[in-house]
This record gives structure tokens, sequence and C-alpha cells, in this order.
């Protein structure tokens, strides 16, 4: 945009700026005979007015330019304002880190990023003055202000075409900047290993507390299988603990349930306490989907169990009719 907005103005404006520039030089040259300087006040006040009548000059281009490159970096990030990135510090003059700055991998980017712009750009003008060539020697017979005009012709065309260039290099630029800066903005592996770490906790202690508590709450499962009236099996894969008690409980409650070991272990149990095991395949599986340990069986299931606790009961002699 710098460069855009430089050409336009020494298109539409150059021609102001030089004459205004010429008047500036002529006019020195054509009074350093009666220019008499006696004192050190004198000579800065004549500098003052030359610089003064530059800065009106370079103004109408510098403000513009100023501009444009405000809007720029505006467009690019917002509008930001970091005194603190403005702030002197130390380690940024500190040698050992400016050799890391300069051997990283970025800045092997950045330099063949560079090289390609040169390369990119300079083959352009190549092209450009190589077109006009031809011209050059015709230069020597004509007069300076022919000269200036053809160079400065030249120099446009040249600024024209490296602008169009530019364009193609800062939108690709752009998006690689944009891509690279999300890409620095993510965590690595294991920054995010230690996030996890710092807000839920270490997974492996967690997985450790996890096991001791399952470990607890299987022991204690274990330890009412003996109060059961009724184990039922799959008749080895599951295995589940039924208590009944019609005074305290509304219906047949599960007491433990396991497959494999854990049923295994349940079915070992209630053999050292004479529990009786009964072998109903689709009951067992029906409780060991539908029923947790410590809820009572639901309605659907009463009949079955009951049919079971019935079974149970005539074996120990204790059914009524």
């Amino acid at each position: 945009m710098i460069l855009m907005v430089s050409v336009g103005i020494f298109y539409f404006g150059g021609s102001w700026m030089f004459w205004q520039l010429s008047d500036i030089i002529t006019g020195v040259y054509q009074n350093i005979g009666s220019l008499r300087f006696s004192n050190v006040t004198d000579a800065s006040a004549f500098s003052l007015e030359i610089l003064y009548s530059l800065i009106m000059v370079l103004l109408p281009v510098l403000i513009p330019i100023a501009i444009a490159g405000l809007i720029a970096n505006v467009m690019q990030v917002g509008f930001q304002i970091n005194p603190e990135a403005m702030m002197p510090k130390i380690s940024k003059i500190n040698p050992a880190s400016g050799i890391k700055r300069i051997v990283s991998l970025k800045s092997l980017v950045e330099l063949g990023k560079s090289i390609a712009k040169l390369l990119f750009v300079g083959g352009i003008v190549y092209f450009v003055v190589k077109k006009d060539i031809q011209a050059y020697p015709d230069l020597m017979h004509q007069e300076v202000g022919q000269i200036l005009v053809f160079t400065a012709e030249v120099a446009l065309k040249i600024c024209f075409f490296v602008c169009l260039a530019m364009i193609v290099l800062a939108v690709v630029d752009y998006l690689y900047q944009r891509w690279q800066y999300e890409e620095d903005l993510k965590m690595t592996k294991q920054e995010v290993k230690d996030e996890q770490k710092q807000t839920t906790g270490d997974p492996k202690v967690k997985a450790r507390i996890r096991s001791v508590q399952m470990e607890m709450a299987r022991r204690r499962m274990m330890e009412s299988v003996p109060e059961a009236d009724v184990v039922i099996t799959n008749p080895t894969r599951l295995a589940i603990a039924l208590k009944f008690d019609a005074r305290d409980m509304i219906a047949p409650r599960v007491l433990a349930k396991g497959s494999g070991h854990i049923a295994q272990r349940i079915r070992e149990i209630a053999a050292e306490h004479k529990i009786p095991l009964v072998e109903e395949k689709p009951l067992a599986q029906a409780l060991y989907k539908m029923v947790d340990i410590g809820e009572y069986i639901p309605a659907e299931l009463y009949r079955a169990v009951a049919e079971v606790l019935a079974y149970v009961y005539r074996l120990k002699g204790m059914y009524a009719s």
C-alpha cells in the first residue's frame, strides 16, 4: 500500500514536486553570491528557511504514505497499542538470543521468502528495463529535461508493475502469516497434557484413584454376598446375588453382580456360605443389564424372580402355601 500510494503521488504530483524543488535549488544558487553569514544565528536562520521549504514540499508525500502504512497494519491485525512491546529490554540486545533468532527455522523461512520476493520483483524490473533499453543510447543527444522525463516515465512504469507484483506477494504472504500465527498459538501435545494436569489433575493419579475406588466397591460388594438368598448364574459368565426380605423390602434387591472373574468369585463365596446357585440364562442376562448393585428389580422381572425364590424356599423347606 505504501508503494502504491507513493506511485500515485509521484504520478499525479511528481511534476509539482520537481518544479518546487527546482525553484528551491535555483533560488539558493542564484543568491549564493549575496549570502552573508556574520554569525551562527544567520546561518541557522538560512538553514531553517531551506528546511521549512523542503518540508512543505515533502509533507504532501509523507503524510499520505504514513496514513497508508497505518491503514495497512490496521487492516491486517486491527488497531492495537502495546506499550509493553516498546519498553526496552536487556534480553533484546543479548547476543546469544540474537544468534538463536538468526539461525532459527522461522528466520530461515523468512530468508527464503525474502530471496523469492527479491527474485520475483527483480525479474519484473529486469524485463521492464530491457523493453526500453534500445532508447538509452539516444539519451546522450537529449537535454537534461528530456532525460529526466524519460527517467521518470521508466521509473513510474517499473513502480507500477512492481506494485502489481507486490499485491500478489502481499496476498500470499498475508495468508501465510495468518496460518503461521494460528499455528504458533496452538499448544504442543506436552503443553496440552500439562494444562490438563493443572485443570483436571494428573490422569495417572485419577486412574489410580478410580482403580482404588472400584476395588473398594468390589470388596464391599463381595462382603454382602453371604447375605444373599440366591445367586442366579448364566451359568459361568454371569452371576447376580439377590436378597428379599418381605418385612423390609418392597421387592428383591441386587446385592452383587459381575461377569468373568468377578462372577466366579461370587459363586465361590455363595458356595462357601451354602447359598443356592440357580442357572437361569435369560433372567441372569436381564438382571445384569437392567439392574445396578443395590437397586430393586423392575416390575417386569417380578414373576421370573418370584419363581426362582419359591424354588429356593422349597429347597430350604421355607415355602408356605
